[in-house]
């Protein structure tokens, strides 16, 4: 299948291959390109349109002209889209991206996009461990000693080569972006809440997919499913696989999963 590279009047890159909508609008986390991606387009790519974008400053996207935030995110998001063509979007927004996916509801509604995905996110809140790190990661003096203790524990110890090249590169980023997105996603947590109650304020509520691996502690599955016993809109499944980016062992599994479910939006 060809890749084709285009990019918005603003410079942010994205690629664009297959036929049908709703789209799938991949969304990486801060730090980390859309080649995260990778392993899965072709395989999302088979059944319907398939769009992934790197943010500005990221990959091959245009440098940022000085600081941004979470908003400009959406605008990059709601540029790709519009630039496209593409009348309604699934977003697919890997862990904190899940933010833009939020936002990208409540700016463009139900038509444009009618269901969500979300990928490796703390869709009931951030733990005090998570908020402790992000406040030494927001912190320049402590930036980089907290991005070399997230890398071992997201690979988890599973060896892909694939997998390690990527953290590699992601770990590269500089200092200041990763302040940044630890910034933004701290900001946003405490403007916001849990993921899922800022879903569910949303009119009408949208049909919500949460596909993680870790953690692997079988009492945070079952507080999501017992979540989603109470709110029909909400669905979880835990992935056959160990690391925080489980697109790179578990390509298939998420490809039929989200295909599932975009395809259920249809009927």
């Amino acid at each position: 299948m060809t890749r084709m590279t285009e990019r918005t009047d603003g410079g942010i890159a994205y690629d664009d291959i297959g036929r049908g909508e709703p789209a799938l609008l991949l969304l990486p986390g801060w730090c980390a390109p859309r080649r995260v991606f990778g392993p899965l387009m072709p395989r999302l790519g088979d059944k319907r349109r398939v769009l992934a974008l790197d943010w500005r400053g990221h990959g091959e996207s245009a440098s940022a002209a000085g600081d941004f935030g979470f908003e400009d995110l959406v605008d990059d998001a709601v540029a790709v889209i519009a630039a496209s063509g593409a009348e309604s979007v699934v977003p697919v927004g890997l862990s904190h991206a899940g933010w833009v996916v939020i936002e990208l509801r409540r700016r463009l509604g139900a038509d444009a996009v009618p269901g969500l995905v979300l990928l490796s996110w703390m869709v009931l809140g951030a733990p005090p461990p998570f908020v402790q790190a992000i406040e030494g990661m927001a912190n320049p003096a402590t930036t980089r000693a907290v991005v070399n203790d997230i890398m071992p524990m997201w690979a988890n110890g599973v060896d892909l080569v694939e997998l390690q090249t990527f953290l590699d590169d992601m770990a590269a980023t500089p200092d200041e972006m990763w302040a940044r997105g630890a910034r933004e996603i701290s900001a946003q947590f405490a403007r916001e809440g849990r993921p899922v109650d800022a879903i569910a304020q949303l009119n009408p509520v949208p049909p919500t997919l949460h596909l993680y691996a870790l953690p692997p502690d079988d009492a945070v599955l079952e507080a999501q499913q017992a979540f989603a016993a109470g709110a029909g809109w909400f669905e979880v499944h835990r992935l056959d696989a160990k690391t925080h980016f489980p697109m790179f062992e578990v390509p298939d599994q998420i490809a039929t999963l989200v295909e599932e479910f975009a395809g259920g939006l249809e009927r």
